[in-house]
């Protein structure tokens, strides 16, 4: 934990010379940006300061202590020595509790995303499946939710759905579903009643605000089709579905709910913006430290998660080795049982790792 607060002391001070700078000065977009940051990290640098001011006093009341020779002299020391102790803990509390905060990140919106994986027609029915489950769980919180993209399987599951999600906390609190979740249960396409184990992925991305992901138009290909439903049924007469790639990174998002182009467009920008961010994000993470990001954990949805049993009615958590009992329960949308203590692991393990 003191790791990370002398490195933000340090920052702190880098911050405030770095704004008496005429370049940055000049520059207001710079100069906000530095401010931001600076408000964001003064009351916890400041917290650290008023820490180590009175450890600082420690140190001297105890090497006081060590060379008086008179005893009321070394009653008022001790007395000294047990008050600055409690303000010591006491801010080591705040601290603590401070840090824990700036393990999460505030979005205004997120995207959750879901892609059937293993298991054809069974994963893309369970997609369907937990997929409700979250909805159900954001109108419990009161959420906005919206749809962005879908793509339905012919027997009524979700291959791929892509939804915003908006409220308070939304981002920290789901952060950690990202991942591989695997059920095992008798599909409804078995007629043998067999358990089978499928799979689906689970991405969860918070939107970036514009002004932090810029994308140049000209490193985007739009390419234009008819909407189509399961079966290949045509949904749409005119070529309003919408597929953009970012061709520095191959990213590829398709949109085509709405009847409108410039909807279905609008919207896949959003998502591709975001996808952009976490790949940034992810690189950089990876440059810092491959080991520390093992150890932080990571909502890597190429991890496998999450195991949902039918036969024995259980949810396991892999990552925290959490078993619940309430595999019904999850599904009507009460999944705070589940995200609540993981959530509560990953920030303790952040906290810990610096």
């Amino acid at each position: 934990m003191f790791k990370r607060l002398i490195e933000l002391d340090k920052r702190f001070d880098d911050i405030e010379a770095e704004m008496t700078k005429p370049e940055v000065l000049s520059n207001m977009e710079e100069y906000k940006k530095l401010a931001r940051e600076r408000t964001d990290i003064k009351e916890l640098v400041d917290a650290y300061r008023e820490w180590r001011a009175a450890k600082s006093e420690h140190e001297k009341t105890t090497e006081l202590l060590s060379r008086e020779s008179d005893d009321e002299m070394k009653a008022l020391a001790r007395e000294e020595l047990a008050s600055l102790e409690k303000e010591m803990e006491r801010v080591e509390g705040l601290l603590a509790d401070s840090l824990l905060k700036k393990t999460e990140r505030h979005a205004k919106s997120m995207f959750l995303e879901m892609r059937a994986g293993t298991g054809g027609e069974e994963a893309a029915l369970f997609a369907r499946d937990l997929f409700a489950s979250y909805m159900k769980f954001a109108e419990r919180m009161k959420w906005k939710t919206e749809i962005m993209s879908s793509s339905p399987s012919d027997l009524g599951g979700f291959k791929e759905v892509i939804a915003v999600i908006e409220g308070k906390d939304a981002f920290n609190i789901l952060r950690y579903e990202s991942g591989v979740h695997r059920v095992q249960r008798v599909p409804e396409t078995e007629a043998q009643g067999r358990i089978h184990t499928s799979t689906i992925t689970v991405a969860v991305l918070p939107e970036p605000e514009e002004l932090e992901i810029s994308i140049n138009p000209e490193e985007v290909r739009v390419d234009l089709f008819r909407s189509s439903g399961p079966g290949g049924q045509h949904v749409n007469t005119t070529d309003s579905a919408v597929r953009l790639t970012h061709i520095p990174t191959g990213m590829v998002v398709t949109c085509q709910d709405e009847k409108s182009q410039h909807k279905n467009k609008a919207k896949a920008m959003r998502v591709l913006r975001a996808r952009i961010k976490e790949k940034m994000e992810g690189e950089k993470e990876q440059e810092i430290s491959d080991e520390r990001r093992k150890q932080v954990g990571t909502g890597d949805r190429s991890e496998r998660i999450r195991t949902y049993n039918f036969p024995q009615g259980r949810v396991t958590d892999h990552r925290i080795g959490l078993t619940l009992y309430k595999l019904q329960d999850i599904l009507n949308g009460y999944i705070e049982e589940m995200t609540g203590p993981v959530a509560a692991h990953f920030r303790s393990e952040a906290l810990k790792n610096g």
